[in-house]
């Protein structure tokens, strides 16, 4: 492999590594849990695609996840109980609610022109119970902005 393309190897994978910065240092200076499994993918995506995904297709398909997210968890935790800690499936209501949430998410992303694949782990997180509905409403989406204002602010303009 030439050298040349090892080089942008590891420039993509910094700039991966950077788009975390701005939510990594809200999460150490707040304590909120602004870094979460699914802006691993997203920053992977947007550093590595020639031609990533638009902001509204990124937000876009993160926001249908956590709507789905809650919404799944909520309707679910209004019919049974669901355990206090999650990734407890006995008996298996938040496994319900994952799939539930998955379908939905991907249903919704589909109607609303946003697919963006990492969404399907935000909506995961969310109706498993890793954050709270509240968390979840509060913390993911200027988190996943955050990764586009990083994102921006290294190209030095938007994508279309």
């Amino acid at each position: 492999m030439p050298q040349t393309d090892v080089q942008d190897d590891v420039a993509v994978g910094v700039r991966a590594g950077l788009l975390l910065s701005l939510s990594a240092a809200v999460a150490w200076l707040s304590g909120a849990p602004a870094v979460f499994p699914s802006l691993g993918p997203t920053a992977f995506v947007l550093s590595t695609a020639r031609q990533g995904p638009s902001e509204r297709v990124v937000v876009g398909g993160h926001a249908v996840g956590v709507v789905a997210g809650v919404a799944s968890y909520l309707a679910v935790s209004a019919v049974v109980p669901v355990p206090d800690s999650p990734l407890l499936f006995d008996p298996p209501w938040l496994a319900l609610s994952g799939i539930l949430a998955v379908a939905l998410t991907t249903t919704g992303m589909r109607v609303t022109d946003s697919v963006h694949p990492p969404a399907c782990a935000t909506t995961l997180i969310v109706s498993l119970g890793l954050l709270s509905p509240i968390q979840s409403v509060v913390v993911v989406l200027p988190a996943v902005i955050s990764l586009l204002v990083v994102d921006r602010a290294l190209d030095g303009s938007l994508r279309g």
